[in-house]
């Protein structure tokens, strides 16, 4: 018999990095049906599945940084110092790494611990998917 690994051991297993702490929205669904409904509705938001199985969906939305920032970064580091140039480097890769959000979509309502999981709303998950910084 295969053991099957709930939502919170896969991000654990596959997505803790000790030096990355990545952003985790949860949203809840009753069933596998509206899973996969959410699941539609925030690829049309551009959002990529990452894992999946009939208990949880796993998407991401990567964020490359604001390109007004990045910009304003190169025109510096032509203009005044290569020192900008590092700067932007840093801010394209907290951005790349840290600041893309993490959306876990589970039928679960209980965490490991017997703790109920505290759901974050649609709204919440796409402002924080399309904030500028």
């Amino acid at each position: 018999m295969q053991n099957q690994e709930t939502p919170q051991e896969w991000i654990w297993t596959n997505l803790s990095f000790t030096w990355i702490k990545m952003q985790l929205l949860i949203l809840g669904a009753d069933n596998s049906k509206e899973m996969e409904e959410i699941s539609m509705e925030l690829s049309a938001e551009k959002f990529k599945t990452i894992e999946g199985n009939e208990n949880f969906i796993l998407m991401r939305k990567r964020r490359y940084g604001n390109l007004l920032i990045q910009g304003v970064c190169l025109v510096l580091a032509l203009m005044v110092s290569a020192l900008f140039l590092f700067i932007n480097l840093a801010y394209f890769t907290y951005s790349y790494l840290w600041a893309s959000p993490h959306v876990l979509i589970t039928t679960e309502k209980v965490g490991e611990n017997g703790e109920r999981l505290e759901f974050n709303s649609m709204e919440e998950v796409l402002e924080k998917a399309n904030a500028i910084l």
